[in-house]
């Protein structure tokens, strides 16, 4: 490949960033892609000041983004022999020896899992992030760290109080929830109060009842808790098509009021019947993506005593917060709490007295009521360019969520369609690996996050054509 393929190549991967983000970070983020998609190992970079400027950026712009990749060591340089590429080798090569990994570890890696690609165009599960009011979030760390709250460089014991204040208010606007301040625990997002629930309430080889399609990362964290998996498929018209378990069901796990990854609103009276029939002994429901106005298609009740609902702010803020809570029923509050405390050891104050603070000043309500009428505008734009393609059978309506489905006729190869459009810079999820063997559906799961104005027009036409061709 020569130095002109190369600038080509980042260049367009460079157009596709979002404008709205920085030069240094649209740089890094087409850097990223470039090495770990397109370009081999060891691969020699023009110079700093040919890539400078074709982008037209300071050669400092451009020496602190190529930092962040040699410390990533995506990239490699010594005195005057230039820069260079350094593909990262794959995670899951073979183990020397006798270092094998568990039999639960390998259920993981051996199922969907988390994408080395978290940017670019229709990356699902990412929200808005170039939008979000950093401003005011650097403020509010300069407010809460003075010395008089020292305390909060110190482990923390069930939880920021303030915030589970906060928390319970929030809830009680948007969800419609009256709950104690004392059932809620303060978790690292939606996968750490998962695997609370895990450890807390099943053993290795208890059964855990998911619907199908499912949350990807769910499903691994029940894998790595060693749970027997059982999938029900659920379609939106028809309610869960029940196959036949033998064994009792320790846990049900449910999507909240909008399902992922179909992205369409759920059913109550759907998870109700499901309930009845299996007769779990807890049931966890992740409100995942929602908003003010579907509460009552959830199931949960915080005066039940056998159910559990998970929420995370990483949807709702940006995904690097890492912070969510678990409403449990009040007889678990104190046993949870403690676990969590055992098992994980509570930090963080500062990040949850600055989650406090901006949900307290109205901050969340504005940026939610701002950014999920956004959602709903780039989710119509998408919506009418797929709806009409050949072999689609349905795209969900458009939402305030920030994901979208498009599901295809029976036959299609929606893997081999992600695969090909991510050598397109398109990059989407495709469906048929979270469904269970039983249930047959295909198609592509999309976000609408990172795009907005004229770019995600630009880009669902781009997406629109790619997927015509790819289907016919």
């Amino acid at each position: 490949m020569d130095r002109q393929q190369v600038l080509h190549q980042f260049l367009q991967l460079y157009a596709l960033q979002p404008e709205r983000l920085s030069k240094q970070v649209r740089i890094e983020q087409a850097l990223r892609q470039a090495i770990t998609q397109q370009w081999p190992s060891g691969l020699r970079l023009p110079s700093h000041r040919v890539l400078a400027e074709a982008i037209n950026v300071a050669r400092q712009t451009l020496a602190l983004a190529i930092g962040t990749l040699l410390e990533e060591q995506l990239l490699k340089t010594a005195h005057g022999q230039g820069t260079w590429t350094s593909r990262p080798v794959t995670p899951y090569s073979p183990l020397p020896g006798n270092a094998e990994l568990s039999s639960r570890a390998q259920r993981v890696l051996d199922g969907p899992g988390a994408s080395m690609i978290q940017s670019g165009a229709f990356v699902p599960g990412i929200p808005d992030i170039a939008q979000f009011p950093m401003r005011k979030w650097r403020q509010l760390y300069s407010s809460v760290t003075v010395p008089q709250n020292a305390l909060l460089l110190s482990y923390s014991t069930g939880g920021y109080g303030p915030l589970k204040r906060a928390i319970r208010d929030f809830l009680a606007r948007w969800r419609n929830l009256d709950c104690d301040i004392e059932q809620i625990i303060i978790t690292d997002g939606t996968h750490n109060g998962i695997e609370l629930c895990a450890m807390a309430l099943a053993d290795v080889g208890d059964t855990i009842a998911m619907e199908s399609p499912c949350y990807w990362g769910a499903r691994n964290v029940f894998a790595a808790a060693g749970l027997n998996i059982e999938a029900v498929p659920w379609l939106p018209e028809q309610g869960h098509n029940l196959p036949p378990i033998a064994a009792p069901v320790k846990l049900a796990y449910l999507t909240g009021s909008h399902h992922y990854p179909l992205s369409v609103p759920t059913s109550a009276t759907d998870k109700q019947r499901l309930c009845d029939a299996l007769s779990p002994a807890y049931i966890v429901e992740d409100d995942y993506e929602f908003n003010r106005d579907d509460h009552p298609n959830l199931l949960f009740s915080p005066q039940s005593e056998r159910h559990l609902l998970v929420g995370s702010f990483s949807k709702m803020m940006f995904p690097g917060l890492r912070l969510g809570y678990l409403v449990v029923p009040r007889h678990l509050a104190a046993p949870m709490n403690r676990l969590r405390s055992e098992l994980f050891r509570e930090g963080r104050m500062l990040d949850q007295a600055v989650l406090a603070q901006f949900i307290f000043d109205g901050d969340l309500d504005a940026w939610c009521r701002r950014i999920q009428r956004d959602y709903l505008g780039r989710q119509q734009v998408l919506h009418d360019q797929l709806r009409s393609l050949p072999q689609v059978r349905s795209v969900s309506p458009p939402s305030s969520a920030i994901s979208l489905c498009v599901e295809f006729a029976p036959g299609i190869n929606d893997v081999g369609i992600a695969q090909s459009l991510l050598k397109e810079h398109l990059i989407v999820r495709p469906l048929s690996p979270v469904c269970a063997p039983i249930d047959p559906r295909v198609g592509l799961v999309m976000g609408v996050g990172m795009l907005s104005g004229e770019t995600l027009v630009r880009e669902a036409q781009r997406l629109r054509r790619s997927l015509e061709a790819l289907l016919r």
